[in-house]
C-alpha cells in the first residue's frame, strides 16, 4: 500500500488535493500527512503525480486485496488476467477483429464508479445478479469474471465483498429483442445503487448505414449519440 513516510514529511500539504479519493489528509496534532486505507484504493496518482519536497511518498502495493484494487484503480497496472492495462478490457474497441458482436446482437458496457466515489465488489456482485434475470451473455474475457465465486449469484470471494475501487466495467450482449429488458433492469439499478455508471451500446451498422438499436432506445427515452466512438477497419477480414 501507499505510506507516507513521517520521518520525511513536513506537513507542507502539497499531496493533499491530489488524491482522488480525498484519502491523503494532515494529522493536526503532528503535523504530518498520512493516507487513510480504508478510503485508498491504490490508484497510483500520488506516487505518479505529486511532486513531493521530501520525497515522503512511498508505493509499495503488497497483499492480495491491494493488487486487486490496483488493478481496477491504477489505468498503468496491467490486469494479469488479460494482459490489459486500465481495467483489463478492451470493451467493443477491436471489434472488428474479435467479432464479439455480430448481426442481429446488441453488446452493453456499463462502467459502474466513478474515482471520488467508487464502488465496492459487493456493489458489482448486485448488478450481475440483477442482469442475469433476463439472460444476459457475459463476456468471458471480462478481469470481473475471472474474480467472482459464483457467476449465477453475482458472488465475489469473502475477501472482497466490501473492497472499493475506482470503477469496474461489465461487457455483455443480448439479441435486440431483448434490448428493452436490459434497459429495465438498468433504470431499476439507476434508482437504488450507492454509486453512479454509465451506460455504453455497442451495434454494428447494416449494410445500409441504419443502427437498428437506435430507434430502441428512443422509444425507451433514452437519447442517444451514434456517433460517439465509431471503429471502421482495425482489421480484416471483418468477422461475420
Amino acid at each position: 500500500m501507499v505510506l507516507i513516510d513521517h520521518g520525511r514529511c513536513i506537513g507542507c500539504g502539497i499531496c493533499i488535493p491530489y488524491c482522488p479519493r480525498s484519502a491523503i489528509r494532515l494529522d493536526p496534532n503532528i503535523r504530518k500527512a498520512y493516507i487513510n486505507t480504508e478510503e485508498c484504493v491504490e490508484c497510483g496518482t500520488c506516487v505518479r503525480v505529486v511532486q513531493c519536497p521530501r520525497d515522503a511518498i512511498v508505493g509499495v502495493v503488497e497483499g492480495y486485496v491491494r493488487e486487486v484494487q490496483a488493478h481496477f484503480s491504477d489505468p498503468y497496472t496491467l490486469h494479469p488476467s488479460t494482459g490489459i492495462p486500465g481495467r483489463g478490457t478492451e470493451e467493443m474497441k477491436t471489434n472488428d477483429v474479435t467479432g464479439r458482436f455480430k448481426k442481429g446482437e446488441v453488446g452493453f458496457a456499463i462502467d459502474i464508479g466513478r474515482p471520488l466515489i467508487g464502488v465496492t465488489f459487493a456493489e458489482v456482485g448486485r448488478f450481475i445478479r440483477t442482469l442475469n434475470t433476463v439472460g444476459v451473455e457475459w463476456e468471458k474475457a471480462n478481469p470481473i469474471l475471472y474474480l467472482l465465486k459464483d457467476l449465477e449469484k453475482g458472488e465475489f470471494p469473502e475477501e472482497l465483498k466490501k473492497v472499493k475501487i475506482h470503477s469496474a466495467v461489465l461487457e455483455f450482449k443480448v439479441p435486440i429483442s431483448r434490448v428493452r429488458d436490459v434497459i429495465e433492469k438498468l433504470k431499476y439499478l439507476a434508482e437504488t445503487t450507492d454509486t453512479v455508471f454509465s451506460l455504453g451500446v455497442i451495434s454494428r451498422v447494416e449494410e445500409d448505414f441504419t443502427i437498428p438499436v437506435i430507434n430502441v432506445l428512443g422509444e425507451l427515452g433514452l437519447k442517444v449519440s451514434p456517433w460517439a466512438k465509431t471503429n471502421v477497419g482495425l482489421g480484416r477480414p471483418l468477422i461475420e
